[in-house]
């Protein structure tokens, strides 16, 4: 492998960014502690408007550029209605299910900037008064409700404390790291990525590597509402790798324990040329490889495309289970996504500047005795 990668550097930088709340709308926090690192590493940034962070990292030469992206954003909640029980009502940030926020520990961040404990609960939340009506309740949004940790019992004493509607509902993580490798977190998605960026921009600095192009670290704030790197390309980027979960489910075959190439998502194809790249990457570097496609995904990649970007795109994942609820990942696949990142990085372009577009038939690599993991569905 081109870089060697600090895996106690990554699992460290991963911890810090899973501890702060950042849902949607709620990013400066999360923000400025990437900006610290970035600091520390010494990597030059600026800040968008909307508060994304563009990181450059000077190459061998000036263009064509590349970017590597991945968003700073989570899932959460926000809160719908004060209830006049002394509860609240709140709707999802994101898309996710209602089955994951069901006895989920938050905090109820207010514009007085007091905070407050709570719990998410069913309505019919105890089997003592309900019995097997708690069972029957559908999962739904509607049917949930926040207790918070205060002597609150109705809508008074809640606007009394300052909580309004509007307010940013944090989802606590119950992060827990293993011996054995594992990661188990809510929000891994899509930190997880974050982290494995950064240790590739440190592995490359500590090995005295310099990018072969100049380079951008996007770090985009909105990707789990649709937004993602719409907003952050200036339009000097020829190419641009996302960095995302992979799926870990039945009938997907995305590798648990090394990179996943995702060959098409929701959106689409990603670009032949650079996911092909990608591939002799993993190949040339020994990195534990699979190939998957996502029906019901999409990255900041999309976003990028659908606001008018002309750039070519691809997709790379570390392999997450339950995503979108109590994720896990493995240290592995992190390493890896890390490793094929620096390798990105250091790779020759694509094509020279002003050569076809499109290649020649040559250019597209044939991928023979490779180093892929076998089927995960078989």
């Amino acid at each position: 492998m081109i870089t060697h990668i600090n895996q106690d550097y990554l699992l460290g930088v991963l911890g810090r960014l899973l501890a702060i709340p950042s849902p949607s709308g709620m990013t400066d926090d999360i923000v400025r502690l990437v900006c610290d690192e970035l600091d520390t590493l010494a990597i030059d940034y600026e800040l968008t408007r909307r508060g994304a962070i563009r990181a450059h990292l000077p190459g061998r030469a000036k263009k064509p550029r590349r970017a590597v992206v991945a968003h700073l954003d989570t899932l959460g909640g926000m809160v719908r209605s004060l209830k006049q029980n002394g509860r609240l009502a709140i709707v999802p940030i994101g898309t996710w299910s209602a089955r994951f926020a069901e006895g989920a520990r938050v905090l109820i961040h207010c514009d007085n900037g007091r905070t407050f404990h709570g719990t998410v609960l069913p309505l019919k939340a105890s089997g003592h008064r309900y019995n097997e009506e708690v069972d029957q309740q559908p999962s739904a949004w509607s049917n949930l409700e926040v207790r918070i940790d205060e002597a609150s019992s109705s809508i008074d004493t809640l606007w009394d404390l300052g909580i309004r509607v509007g307010d940013y509902v944090s989802f606590t993580t119950a992060m827990e790291f293993s011996e054995n490798g594992f990661i188990n977190s809510r929000f891994l998605d899509d930190k997880a990525g974050v982290a494995a960026i950064l240790a590739a921009a440190r592995a490359l600095s500590e090995n005295g590597l310099k990018p072969e192009l100049d380079s951008s670290l996007l770090f985009t704030i909105s990707e789990e509402v649709g937004v993602g790197a719409s907003h952050v390309l200036r339009g000097n980027v020829a190419e641009m790798v996302s960095v995302d979960n992979g799926i870990v489910a039945p009938d997907q075959n995305t590798s648990e324990f090394g990179v996943t190439i995702a060959m098409k998502d929701s959106s689409g194809p990603f670009d032949r040329h650079l996911t092909s790249h990608l591939l002799q990457l993993c190949m040339d570097q020994e990195i534990k490889f699979s190939r998957d496609v996502f029906i019901h995904y999409r990255s900041d990649a999309a976003a990028a495309l659908e606001a008018g970007n002309d750039i070519r795109t691809a997709l790379i994942c570390y392999g997450l289970d339950a995503s979108h609820g109590y994720e896990r990942v493995h240290v592995q696949s992190l390493t890896s996504v890390a490793g094929l990142i620096g390798a990105y990085l250091c790779s020759d372009p694509l094509f020279s500047r002003g050569k076809n577009v499109i290649g020649e038939e040559k250019s597209y690599p044939l991928i023979q005795n490779s180093s892929e993991d076998r089927p995960a569905n078989r």
